[in-house]
């Protein structure tokens, strides 16, 4: 099974602010809700900044050290 994170991300000065929207069933969802983010403010000065994932559930992502 599939997912959709929905995040925002805006860089600020020397470092990047990530925001986790949601998490939703599919893509089409996702970009519907990205539709009501980019009519508040703070959003609709980013509007570039909206990134969407797909993840498999219970997949292992990281798998070396860091």
């Amino acid at each position: 099974m599939m997912v959709y994170l929905l995040e925002h991300i805006r860089k600020i000065d020397a470092y990047n602010e990530l925001k986790t929207l949601g998490v939703y069933s599919s893509k089409e969802k996702a970009e519907e809700v990205i539709l009501d983010y980019k009519k508040l403010p703070g959003f609709k000065d980013f509007l570039d900044g909206f990134c969407i994932t797909e993840y498999e559930i219970d997949k292992k992502y990281w798998t070396e050290g860091f």
